[in-house]
């Protein structure tokens, strides 16, 4: 340990921890010190070295910061325009002919509200899948959230499509400092062919760069892919070549027995995230499979979607959804316990996009994202059980400092790195332009 001043010195909290088994604990009145973006100690020594920045952070519990393991930031532009439909008239109808509109202005100013919404929720992470990824990536830098971008592409846009994507994620690689990380992003199975997955998978190989991509998002899917192809999506990921790469799958409510033998023979990192908040909106029948991908040790990350089909980008609710859905699905109360849940908030969202050995718990040698949740308010007291108290008692509102790399986001709930007046205000003024639907024309269609 060095001499010289700490950047950061946070005082007197109650630091949730894992243990050598990863079981959740709790250590109180503790200290953490960071330097150089990462957490030196956590200690609970009375003694607090010299730090340039101070936090007294009594009544208050540190977290690892919470990662969005699948959304589409820019997204939140479209919050509220298409309720109450089904998925298809939802995708064809009114969400993909919108974004025929889209510019990389509304990208990045749509990047940039919904950044504000994540920092100010603890989301220190997220882990995109859109277009003009640029405008998202330069936002990231100026705000200083972290994370994992990638560029989507069907095959209806050639090969210009793939080689795009690639070329973005190679370009944006370890930028902002290291904040940013990149994948390969084709959509879906239903809108990539396998020529354009299998040469995704090669590429990824090459490059030595994962895969983010949505598949079997619903029940719907996996029967139709049946139906026409005489396999299921997951399937499919594994004849491409897929399965061979580390690869993020999105939602998985559809995936069936039958898969679970064939991500267990993954050769490559497979994870999934899961929103469930979108789901119980398109009233889908299942959710994803928790239990099961757990039983065969494939992490499933917490998500939320894009605010167009969730509504909101609140990565707390995505986690008390979760564990209540789980036990309404498997008819087990002792499934998923507040513990689970917040193992499957914080080291199993890290593991799902590729961070698992950086972040996801408060430790030496820890990028510093950290999140401070004040549970002084009457809708968290009495405290009997902690982890309890958090999952199901706190809410994202309830988070007062949000800090990322050792820099302080938000403090004491005010952000320090976005002005959301003028966002709304320079998006609002977009809004006639990217809400035209007269034209007729739509990005792509949903045909599953």
């Amino acid at each position: 340990m060095t001499d010289s001043p700490a950047d950061l010195v946070i005082t007197g909290c109650t630091v949730l921890v894992h243990d050598a088994q990863e079981r959740i604990g709790f250590e109180e009145n503790a200290t953490i010190v960071v330097r150089d973006g990462v957490i030196e100690s956590v200690t609970t020594s009375p003694e607090s070295p010299p730090a340039a920045e101070h936090l007294d952070a009594r009544g208050q519990v540190a977290l690892p910061g919470l990662v969005n393991c699948h959304t589409h930031a820019p997204m939140v532009a479209l919050r509220g325009v298409a309720e109450d439909l089904p998925t298809e008239e939802w995708f064809n109808d009114v969400v993909w002919p919108i974004e025929s509109n889209l510019t990389a202005k509304d990208v990045e100013l749509g990047a940039r509200l919904a950044c504000a919404e994540m920092i100010r929720a603890g989301v220190t992470c997220f882990a995109d899948h859109y277009f003009s990824m640029d405008a998202v990536a330069s936002v990231v830098e100026e705000c200083g959230m972290r994370a994992h971008l990638g560029e989507a592409y069907f095959s209806s846009q050639g090969p210009q499509g793939r080689e795009k994507s690639l070329e973005f994620a190679l370009r944006h690689r370890g930028a902002a400092g290291g904040r940013i990380t990149t994948a390969l992003a084709p959509h879906a199975p239903y809108t990539v062919d396998d020529d354009d997955l299998t040469a995704t998978a090669e590429l990824a190989r090459e490059h030595g760069l994962p895969v983010h991509l949505h598949a079997s998002e619903n029940r719907d899917q996996a029967e139709t892919s049946l139906e026409r192809h005489g396999v299921t999506p997951i399937e499919v990921l594994a004849r491409t070549g897929i399965l061979d790469a580390d690869v993020l799958i999105a939602h998985g409510t559809g995936i069936l027995d039958r898969d679970l033998p064939v991500l267990a023979g993954a050769s490559g990192r497979v994870a999934v995230a899961t929103a469930p908040r979108g789901y119980l909106k398109f009233a889908w029948p299942t959710t994803t499979p928790v239990r099961a991908l757990h039983d065969l040790g494939i992490p499933v990350g917490l998500a939320t979607d894009g605010a167009a089909s969730n509504n909101s980008l609140d990565v707390w609710e995505s986690m008390a959804l979760t564990a209540l859905i789980q036990k309404s699905t498997t008819g087990d109360p002792r499934w998923l316990t507040s513990r689970q849940a917040l193992h499957h908030a914080t080291l199993q969202s890290a593991r799902a996009v590729g961070l698992g050995d950086t972040l996801g718990t408060l430790a030496p040698g820890r990028r510093a994202d950290i999140v401070l949740v004040d549970l002084t308010g009457p809708h968290t007291q009495p405290v009997h059980d902690l982890a309890a108290t958090l999952v199901h008692s706190a809410r994202s509102h309830d988070v007062r400092t949000t800090i990322v790399d050792g820099r302080i986001l938000m403090r004491d709930r005010e952000l320090l790195t976005v002005d959301v007046a003028e966002v709304v205000r320079e998006l609002g003024q977009r809004m006639p332009a990217l809400l035209d639907r007269s034209h007729g024309k739509r990005i792509q269609d949903y045909d599953t």
